[in-house]
């Protein structure tokens, strides 16, 4: 009873955080973030000046990272925070603990949980809502107009060219136990695959799970896409073409593997957009 009562509680927070979520900070001048994605596009409507921390997930633009640190999204300090003396935390959805949010909110210090959908429209939506929270609403229509909807309007072109072509893609993350981890459906790396247009081949589970090499090959993907970070558990591209589960795929037969900065694929800021784009690209290339 006592765990249950915990997690109405927690889930009672959030759904009153969430309730406020877009709304105008009432004091927006020292700025906590906690997500990279919200770091980003801090950056990109000129709202850098007012971020006085960020969490270790915030490595984009470099210069984000001179910053004072306040831990792992998913697991702040409120000690840590309240002792920088913030005037809001603005966090990705998975910002937590709950208990460590409700104790700085308790405090006065406002606390903003920005929605997460892994989409296009996601994407625009989170870049209007932190732009009505710190008052760059303005900044934000000069970004869409010159940056993203140009990127978006290709992005849109390039994905229908991509799912004619029934392209069919995996996301490896990395390894587990020596098996490939495999994003499957509500995950970054399906709405990523799915903005560009092709197949999720291995959605029949949720989440990020290990992949059998029977269930690799029955998939036969044309195209694997993998962070930087998560190649580098396998060594190099040549060392994942040669993979047990993986080098008999079509994929890696013809070498059609893409491998780029992990956050900037599957943060769903506005670079997963220019990311999404060049990876539709590339397999329009590649099947060219």
């Amino acid at each position: 009873m006592k765990y249950l009562l915990t997690l109405f509680m927690a889930f009672s927070f959030q759904q009153q955080v969430f309730a406020v979520e877009c709304s105008a900070a009432s004091d927006a001048t020292r700025v906590t973030v906690a997500g990279g994605s919200i770091t980003e596009i801090m950056y990109m409507i000129d709202a850098e000046d007012s971020i006085i921390a960020v969490d270790l997930t915030s490595n984009f633009p470099e210069r984000a990272r001179s910053h004072p640190q306040i831990g792992y999204v998913r697991a702040l300090s409120a000690e840590g925070i309240l002792s920088l003396d913030p005037t809001i935390i603005i966090g990705e959805n998975d910002m937590g603990p709950p208990a460590v949010l409700e104790q700085i909110n308790r405090t006065g210090v406002e606390v903003a949980i920005v929605p997460e959908e892994h989409s296009v429209l996601g994407v625009k939506a989170k870049v209007k809502c932190i732009a009505e929270i710190v008052n760059k609403k303005i900044e934000a229509e000069r970004l869409f107009e010159e940056k993203l909807d140009p990127a978006i309007n290709k992005l849109e072109i390039a994905s229908q060219k991509v799912l004619e072509k029934n392209t069919k893609a995996i996301f490896i993350l990395g390894l587990q136990s020596g098996s490939p981890l495999i994003g499957g459906m509500d995950t970054s790396a399906n709405g990523l695959i799915e903005m560009i247009g092709a197949k999720n081949v291995l959605s029949s589970f949720e989440g990020w799970k290990p992949v059998s090499t029977e269930s690799i090959l029955m998939a036969e993907p044309d195209v694997i896409l993998i962070s930087n970070r998560g190649l580098s558990a396998f060594g190099d591209v040549e060392s994942l073409r040669q993979h047990p589960a993986l080098a008999l795929t079509p994929a890696a037969k013809n070498n059609n593997i893409i491998a780029m900065d992990g956050m900037a694929m599957l943060g769903f800021g506005p670079r997963t957009i220019f990311s999404a784009l060049n990876i539709a690209n590339d397999i329009l290339d590649i099947n060219d």
